[in-house]
């Protein structure tokens, strides 16, 4: 149980980190960490494919993209707008509210047993592959069909035609 514990104080740590950095790189980078505190968080439940699927997708892909996004703009401070006292005043407000709703939840919360899985075979790939391939086959292959039409359509509305094709009269079209 105090495995739990610290990895939840990373987590918390690591968000904060993210919404206090002044670099944005910094800041995506604390926010690789959080999502990787997540997915020991799903490790220590026992779902190793939502483990598997927040570590691809979430950090392998949308972070990473993000980052080399942020890292391709020009970010300087000079360009950086000053903010009015309207956004402070609304920002200070905004942490207040979540401040009364933070206090008023910890305030009723109370302790609680441990869950204790009845189905140690709950959440763990095998089982999902055995559904997925025998139940939901047909569905399956046809959301990859769907998937590859929209990639080959992307692909060739990407390649631009090197000359403009003309009807047998000569007109464009």
């Amino acid at each position: 149980m105090s495995t739990f514990y610290f990895i939840a104080f990373l987590s918390i740590f690591f968000a904060i980190l993210v919404i206090t950095a002044r670099n944005p790189v910094h800041s995506i980078l604390y926010l690789v960490l959080t999502f990787f505190t997540f997915t020991v968080h799903y490790i220590l439940l026992n779902a190793q494919f939502l483990a598997v699927v927040n570590f691809i997708v979430y950090m392998g892909a949308i972070l990473v993209l993000f980052l080399y996004t942020l890292m391709l703009m020009n970010l300087n401070k000079d360009n950086e707008p000053m903010k009015s006292n309207i956004v402070k005043i609304a920002a200070v407000f905004g942490g207040g509210c979540l401040l009364v709703t933070i206090v008023a939840s910890l305030k009723t919360m109370a302790i609680s047993q441990p869950v204790v899985l009845q189905n140690p075979e709950l959440g763990l790939v095998k089982n999902l592959g055995k559904i997925l391939f025998n139940e939901f086959l047909l569905p399956f292959e046809v959301s990859s069909l769907l998937l590859l039409s929209a990639m080959v359509g992307a692909v060739l509305l990407a390649t631009k035609d090197k000359q403009p094709k003309t009807q047998p009269d000569g007109k464009l079209y």
